[in-house]
């Protein structure tokens, strides 16, 4: 490998091979629609760069396409499904892709889409981030290409796995000289003042720091270094994430030129740009939010259940559109799903769909056999044959499962459980429940306040259901 007088590594494909680890995971897939077309069908995209361009190269030859993943967080939640899917639809064509984890960027802080300046992050955090979100990045890439084996038809073309980066690699000896003159010298301040993400901090009460002002060029340097590295052409990012994308090309193809010097005249412009939506739900409101809350894609910080529930609580008015997105069903399966639940939208069957494929997709199909079994046990009641083995892992994290000693809960009036385990504020509370017939024990009313739990209550010889109504419930399991 040797630099060219442009600056560029010129690196036969066959080098590659040294630069990422090219396990095999199976064939790539048979896929009647086009990539870009298929991307645009399924909601995926929101602008590209020179598009037509864009199709020629992508039909000549395999790609290598990046998407940053910012570490503020240790998990990533159902708002990077849209990038991560977009990059999986490259995956399973036969392209390279990179997850790239900001490690180095995250202690700075993107303005993109920010009215305020994001409270500096310490490095122990972001460290840790990265290496949960390098996890998290590699579990969701296995299970995904599990679910499309099982539905989509296999060719001869070979895939490789996910090229996981952490741009702290080369961004944390850089020097400043050496970034001035790589970056800075290409870099024009009326082009960096224009971009809208720091127009609109400018004219904020707080403005933009110098640090986030910067943001810019250093996800540009990222772009200029997978290019480089790996013969990266393509970045994915949300649609706020335009200007940032735009000063990457720039970059790539400033750094053709040796500084001082002019580009040659008919040399082709090098990288592309793919923006993804910000998605909204029907009535306007931010996708990915339960409660106030992200949707992770961590089980440790949203449950399988709850992840299960979210997609299945989607609205009528989103349930088609988020089909198309989430899943690998293709157009005509989509419509045929939702011709047939206009007939009979109380069934919510396409509801029931997408929330098992995307179960299945992001927890794979033990997720959703557990989220299945739990929705038969809070909603459906159907408790009659449940197993404690099967209980304690459907339900774990829910805050409706709680796991004591025998001594604490045998014996014990079902009043002071009721009132214990939350599903009655009081014992008092409990006493007026049971005179209306509104507490039940594994869905038998307690008709007698001094009823107190006994062994042969226990379903399974360790599960009790205790409820209060219909909404309130508390299953207590012994050790």
């Amino acid at each position: 490998m040797r630099l060219s007088r442009s600056g560029l590594r010129h690196i036969h494909p066959t080098t590659l091979t040294g630069w990422w680890p090219l396990r095999r995971q199976c064939r790539s897939f048979q896929l009647q629609a086009g990539l870009l077309e298929d991307l645009k069908t399924r909601g995926l995209v929101a602008d590209i760069t020179r598009p037509a361009q864009l199709e020629a190269e992508i039909r000549k030859q395999p790609q290598t396409i990046y998407v940053g993943v910012d570490p503020t967080a240790r998990s990533l939640h159902v708002g990077h499904l849209v990038p991560l899917l977009c990059l999986f639809h490259f995956q399973i064509r036969g392209h390279q892709i990179i997850p790239l984890i900001g490690g180095a960027t995250g202690l700075i802080g993107d303005p993109s889409g920010r009215s305020t300046e994001r409270p500096l992050s310490a490095h122990e955090t972001i460290e840790y981030n990265v290496a949960q979100l390098t996890a998290g990045i590699t579990a969701f890439y296995e299970r995904a290409m599990e679910y499309a084996k099982k539905r989509l038809p296999q060719s001869s073309t070979p895939i490789a796995s996910p090229n996981v980066q952490n741009n702290l690699n080369w961004l944390k000896d850089l020097n400043l000289l050496e970034f001035l003159r790589t970056v800075g010298f290409h870099s024009r301040v009326s082009t960096m003042l224009a971009r809208e993400s720091v127009q609109a901090r400018l004219s904020s009460q707080q403005g933009i720091s110098f640090t986030e002002f910067t943001y810019q060029l250093l996800q540009a340097y990222d772009f200029l270094t997978l290019h480089r590295k790996f013969g990266c052409t393509i970045q994915i990012g949300g649609s706020d994430q335009w200007g940032n994308i735009i000063a990457g090309i720039e970059l790539i193809n400033r750094a053709n030129t040796a500084p001082g010097s002019q580009a040659a005249e008919g040399v082709v412009e090098k990288g592309f740009g793919i923006t993804t939506p910000l998605l909204t739900t029907a009535s306007g409101q931010k996708f990915g939010k339960s409660a106030g809350n992200a949707v992770s894609l961590n089980e440790e910080d949203t449950s399988i259940f709850d992840f299960y529930q979210f997609f299945l609580r989607s609205s009528d008015a989103d349930v088609g559109r988020y089909l198309k997105m989430f899943t690998l069903l293709s157009e005509e399966q989509v419509n045929s799903v939702m011709e047939t639940h206009s007939k009979s939208p109380e069934t919510r069957a396409a509801q029931r769909l997408l929330a098992e494929e995307v179960t299945e997709l992001v927890h794979g199909e033990s997720g959703v056999a557990h989220a299945r079994l739990a929705t038969k046990l809070l909603y459906e009641r159907d408790i009659a044959m449940a197993k404690t083995e099967d209980v304690l892992v459907a339900l774990r994290g829910n805050p409706v499962l709680h796991i004591c000693d025998a001594s604490e809960v045998l014996d014990a009036p079902l009043i002071k459980l009721a009132a214990t385990f939350g599903i009655t504020a009081s014992n008092s509370a409990a006493r007026q429940l049971v005179s209306s017939k509104g507490l039940y024990l594994n869905n038998t009313p307690v008709s007698d306040v001094h009823q107190k739990l006994s062994g042969t209550d226990l379903i399974d010889g360790r599960l009790a259901f205790l409820r209060a109504g219909s909404q309130k419930l508390a299953v207590i399991a012994l050790k």
